[in-house]
């Protein structure tokens, strides 16, 4: 009788519906990898509130452990980006496999993780990690899955891999639009619980590569600024963080182009050399004709006796930058390469035309081209993995 239902299931599950929200029917095989997960929360401390005693600044950690076996030597922690949670790195909205299955798959140890006032890492400390929203279905049409529709830069034309029309009222992108929630607007505070529970993560799993979307990437500097030892390579899917300026809802209008992130990189300081006490120190300058397709840049003044302000720690990871054809990124991500470049860190910036994966937006590893994309960024975490291998005569595994 049970093998006679098991054929039936397996009958019934060759013609059903599958996509998207439909693959949450239990006929539907997962196409998720096979692996054993653990649940944590690191870092934080203990706070004497009116109400008592509340844990402040912890961040949730999965640990994905693949079940045929760990093949890879060093652990990937995943950052999401900004108004989504760690789950961006399971399925993706039309309910394909995602990039932590994909790493899974090739026997890599995987942790994600909800940064500190987001998701699973929601805070107890109402008043220091106030909310704001995520995002809105204009800013995501526009910005992530449509930005073909409002032609804002001559690259946009060039996107075709999401999933579905990209506009509400289709069923993808309505699952993606369902998965934002919201973040928090103090970002000193966000960044400052991130770098120490960062640290204190690769304290407990050793040596790991960071992987991350977005925003998300500002997690990476902070933690290779504080613990370099601990960090082999930092591989950034469009990173978020644009020296000096961010560009409101993605778009590429000098109208929606505001002050951000004072510290270059970041909101709060790092430890430059020579050392600065605030921001001010950093005197700044705009290079580059400012057009649609490419943004002009704010650096370090290279103009009279002004020192420009290196981060030999960070300059100590090897640093990568993924960028799609036709995201709003492919108009200024230029200028995270050329500051990073600028305070002596070694860069790689991979345009990932240039490795024959076309027609990406802003979360390509979504899109459905996302396993020509894994393959892209894989191989370079596995190059830097090799070199460390070779330097070290061959080395030993950390989980051996």
């Amino acid at each position: 009788m049970l093998l006679l239902w098991t054929l039936l299931l397996g009958a019934a599950t060759a013609t059903l519906d599958c996509t998207g929200i439909n693959g949450i029917k239990p006929q539907c095989r997962s196409t998720e990898a096979l692996y054993q997960r653990d649940v944590f929360w690191v870092g934080g401390h203990y706070v004497n509130a009116a109400i008592g005693l509340l844990t402040y600044d912890q961040m949730y950690v999965e640990k994905l452990t693949p079940l045929l076996g760990i093949r890879q030597p060093y652990p990937l922690v995943l950052f999401h980006g900004g108004g989504i949670s760690g789950a961006t790195w399971l399925n993706t909205p039309d309910n394909r496999k995602g990039f932590a299955s994909m790493f899974l798959d090739l026997g890599y140890m995987v942790y994600i993780v909800d940064q500190t006032s987001v998701g699973r890492g929601t805070q107890n400390d109402l008043t220091g990690y106030p909310l704001r929203i995520g995002s809105t279905a204009n800013i995501s049409e526009v910005g992530f899955t449509a930005p073909e529709t409002a032609d804002a830069y001559p690259q946009s034309q060039l996107h075709n891999q999401w999933p579905g029309s990209g506009l509400r009222g289709d069923a993808t992108f309505d699952a993606f639009e369902s998965g934002f929630i919201p973040l928090t607007t103090n970002n000193t505070r966000q960044e400052l619980s991130m770098r120490a529970a960062g640290c204190q993560l690769l304290k407990l799993i050793g040596p790991s590569f960071l992987v991350s979307h977005s925003i998300g990437a500002v997690h990476p500097i902070h933690i290779s600024d504080e613990c370099p030892e601990l960090v082999l390579g930092s591989a950034n899917l469009e990173p978020g963080n644009i020296p000096f300026e961010s560009y409101t809802g993605n778009t590429t209008s000098s109208v929606g182009r505001t002050a951000a992130r004072p510290f270059g990189l970041t909101v709060s300081n790092l430890n430059y050399d020579p050392p600065i006490s605030n921001y001010t120190d950093l005197v700044t300058e705009t290079v580059g004709e400012d057009t649609p397709a490419k943004r002009s840049c704010i650096q370090q003044s290279t103009a009279g006796n002004y020192t420009i302000h290196t981060l030999p720690n960070v300059a100590k990871v090897p640093y990568a930058a993924f960028t799609g054809e036709a995201s709003p990124h492919i108009t200024y991500e230029h200028c995270v390469i050329q500051y990073l470049n600028q305070v002596g860190v070694k860069t790689d910036w991979i345009k990932m035309s240039d490795y024959g994966v076309h027609g990406n937006g802003h979360f390509g590893f979504l899109e459905k081209n996302n396993v020509q994309y894994f393959r892209v960024v894989e191989s370079w975490i596995r190059k830097q993995a090799n070199s460390i291998r070779d330097s070290n005569g061959g080395g030993i595994s950390w989980w051996a």
